[in-house]
C-alpha cells in the first residue's frame, strides 16, 4: 500500500464511491493529482478507508433474548415412534413414468394417519423434528389441525421467529396462549371485547362446547353491533349444542339485515323439529303434497308455490332462483327441505318413509321431490329416512329409489352407524363393483369394518382377472392403502403373482396389478408396524381431529 497517499475523511467514502464508478479519468479521487497515478491512488485510498470503517464501527445495542419456549407437559415419543416420524417428513410423493411409483409405500400419505394415532395417545413432538413438521403442515393445509396439535406448544414459539410458519399462528387462537377457562370471567369478556376477529370466535366455539347457553348469551349482548360477516361466522358456531333454548335468539336473527344471516338462522331453525319455524314450513309444505287416490295406484301430486311471499323470505326461503332453475321448483325444493320429515307420515296416510319414497310422483316432480327429502334427511340427520332414500345396495342406477346421485348418497351414508355404512357399502360394491364406489368409500370410517374390506380386495382381484385398465382403479387403491384394515395384509399374498393376461387386456397391466398388490400389502404391513411403535392408545386419551382424507388423483399417483 502506498502509505504516502493521505486518507480520506469520512466524508470522502462518496467521492471515492464516484471516482471509481466514472473513472479517474472523469473524476479525480480526493487527494490524488490527474493522470496515469490515480487508479493507484483511488485504490490505496479505498483500502485505508475500508479498514477504518470496519474498525470503527460500534456494535449494535444487544436485543433482549426471546423468551424459552413454554415445556410441553406430554410425555416424549417413544424412540421408534421418533426415527419413523423423521422417515414419514423425509419422504417426499415420487411418481415414475406415466404416475407409476413403483411397489413401495407412500409414507407422506401415512403421515395424517399416523398424526391422528399419535395425538390419540397423548404423545409430544421431539423438538428436532419441529422444523420438518412445520414445513409439512405449511405445504398441506389438510395436515395443520393435528399437526399442530401434535407440535404443541414450541411449534408456536418457532412460529414467532419464522414468517414461513405464521400460519401456526392464525391457526391458533391468540397465538399460543391458552383461552379463558369457565372460573375467568373477567378474562373472556376481555378476549370477547378486545381480541380479535379469530380469537373471537375460537373463544364462543370453546365456551358453545362446554356451556351452550353461556355462549349464546356472550353473543347476544353484542349481537346488535357486530358487522354483518362477523355475525354470520358467530351465528354457525351455534351448530354445536343445537336446542330449543337456541330458538327465542335465531328467531330474533330471521329478522337480521344479512341475508346470509336469515338463511343461516333458518337452517338453525330447521334443525330444530320442534321449532316455530318447523312448524310453518311445515305447513307450507304439506299444502305442496297430496296422495292421489283416484288412481289405480296411489300416486303424490305436487303443487309448488306461486309466489314467494315475505313471509317465506323471512322464513329463510331464498326468492332468486339460480340461473337454469324454475322459481316455483326453487321454492318448492326450500320448504320441503325445511319441513321436519316426521310430519310426512301422518300427512300422507300413516305410510312409513320407505313406503312414502316407494310412491310414484306424479308430472316428472319425482326428482325435484325425492332430492329435497335428500337434504332434509342430511340436515335433520334422520336416519330411518336416508335408509329410505338409500334403498338396497343393489338397487340399479347410481340413484335407487330416493338418492338422485352418487353424491347425495355419500351424504345420506353418513347419517348411518358406521358398521351399517361399511356394510351398505360392501353390498353396493358387490353389486356394481368399484368404479362408481370412491365417493361411497371416502365416507366409511376408517379402519375399512371386514366385509367392506373384503368387498374391495375382491373387487379389485376381479377387476385384475378381467384385463381392466389399471389406472382406473388408482384412486380406490389409494384409498385401500390407507384405509384397509392391516389384518387384510395376508388376503393379498395369493395377488401378487403376475396373472395371464387376457387377449383383450391392456399390455403390462398383469405386471402393474402385481406391483399394486405388493405396494399395498406393503403399506398394510407398515401401518400395523407403526401401530406397533406408538403404543396402545392411553386410556382416556382426548383423540385428534379426524383428518379429510385428500382424494389420490388419478394421473399422480399409481394404483
Amino acid at each position: 500500500m502506498n502509505t504516502s497517499s493521505p486518507l480520506p475523511t469520512a466524508s470522502a467514502w462518496d467521492e471515492l464511491i464516484t471516482a471509481a464508478l466514472l473513472g479517474t479519468d472523469r473524476r479525480t479521487p480526493p487527494g490524488a493529482a490527474p493522470g496515469r497515478g490515480a487508479p493507484t491512488v483511488l485504490l490505496d485510498a479505498a483500502a485505508a478507508e475500508t479498514v477504518r470503517r470496519r474498525a470503527g464501527l460500534r456494535p449494535g445495542r444487544a436485543a433482549p433474548r426471546p423468551e424459552p419456549a413454554a415445556e410441553d407437559p406430554r410425555p416424549p415419543l417413544p424412540g421408534a415412534a421418533a426415527r419413523r416420524l423423521a422417515l414419514l417428513l423425509a419422504d417426499r410423493p415420487g411418481a415414475g413414468a406415466g404416475g407409476r411409483r413403483g411397489a413401495s409405500p407412500d409414507l407422506m400419505e401415512l403421515l395424517p394417519q399416523w398424526l391422528t394415532a399419535v395425538n390419540a395417545r397423548g404423545f409430544a413432538a421431539p423438538a428436532e423434528s419441529l422444523p420438518a413438521l412445520l414445513d409439512a403442515a405449511r405445504a398441506r393445509t389438510d395436515l395443520r389441525p393435528v399437526a399442530l396439535e401434535f407440535a404443541g406448544p414450541r411449534a408456536l414459539w418457532l412460529a414467532r421467529l419464522n414468517p414461513d410458519w405464521r400460519f401456526a399462528l392464525r391457526a391458533t387462537p391468540g397465538g399460543g396462549p391458552a383461552l379463558p377457562g369457565p372460573a375467568e370471567a373477567e378474562r373472556t369478556g376481555r378476549l370477547w371485547q378486545e381480541g380479535l376477529f379469530a380469537e373471537r370466535v375460537a373463544l364462543l366455539a370453546s365456551i358453545r362446547s362446554r356451556d351452550p347457553d353461556a355462549a349464546r348469551e356472550l353473543l347476544a349482548a353484542t349481537w346488535s353491533t357486530e358487522r354483518a360477516e362477523d355475525r354470520l361466522m358467530f351465528l354457525d358456531s351455534l351448530r354445536t349444542g343445537l336446542a330449543p333454548r337456541d330458538e327465542p335468539f335465531l328467531e330474533q336473527a330471521l329478522a337480521d339485515r344479512s341475508r346470509n344471516v336469515r338463511a343461516t338462522a333458518a337452517e338453525l331453525l330447521s334443525a330444530l323439529p320442534g321449532s316455530a319455524l318447523a312448524g310453518r314450513m311445515a305447513v307450507r309444505a304439506g299444502a305442496c303434497v297430496a296422495v292421489d287416490h283416484t288412481q289405480d295406484t296411489p300416486t303424490l301430486l305436487v303443487e309448488a308455490p306461486h309466489e314467494c311471499d315475505a313471509a317465506m323470505e323471512r322464513d329463510g326461503v331464498s326468492p332468486h332462483a339460480p340461473p337454469g332453475r324454475g322459481e316455483r321448483s326453487w321454492w318448492f325444493g326450500q320448504l320441503l327441505e325445511a319441513a321436519p320429515l316426521a310430519t310426512w307420515p301422518a300427512r300422507l296416510g300413516g305410510r312409513t318413509p320407505q313406503q312414502i319414497v316407494a310412491l310414484p310422483v306424479a308430472d316428472d316432480w319425482l326428482s325435484e321431490l325425492h332430492a329435497a327429502w335428500c337434504r332434509a334427511a342430511v340436515r335433520q340427520r334422520d336416519s330411518d329416512w336416508s335408509r329410505a332414500l338409500l334403498g338396497a345396495p343393489s338397487s340399479p342406477g347410481a340413484g335407487g329409489p330416493g338418492a338422485v346421485s352418487l353424491a347425495e348418497r355419500a351424504k345420506l351414508l353418513g347419517t348411518l352407524p358406521s358398521s351399517e355404512r361399511a356394510a351398505w357399502v360392501a353390498g353396493f360394491i358387490a353389486a356394481h363393483g368399484l368404479s362408481e364406489a370412491f365417493q361411497l368409500l371416502g365416507v366409511c370410517s376408517v379402519p375399512w369394518a371386514a366385509p367392506l374390506g373384503t368387498a374391495v380386495v375382491d373387487a379389485l382381484n376381479i377387476a385384475r382377472d378381467a384385463g381392466s385398465y389399471p389406472w382406473s382403479f388408482s384412486g380406490v387403491m389409494g384409498l385401500a392403502e390407507r384405509c384397509l384394515d392391516p389384518a387384510e395384509a395376508s388376503r393379498l399374498d395369493a395377488l401378487l403373482a403376475v396373472p395371464d393376461e387376457p387377449e383383450d387386456a391392456s399390455p403390462g397391466a398383469g405386471g402393474y396389478w402385481a406391483e399394486a398388490f405388493q405396494r399395498l400389502g406393503r403399506t398394510l404391513r407398515l401401518r400395523a408396524l407403526m401401530a406397533e411403535e406408538l403404543g396402545p392408545p392411553t386410556p382416556g386419551g382426548r383423540s385428534a381431529r379426524p383428518v379429510p382424507e385428500r382424494p389420490p388423483t388419478p394421473g399422480g399417483r399409481g394404483a
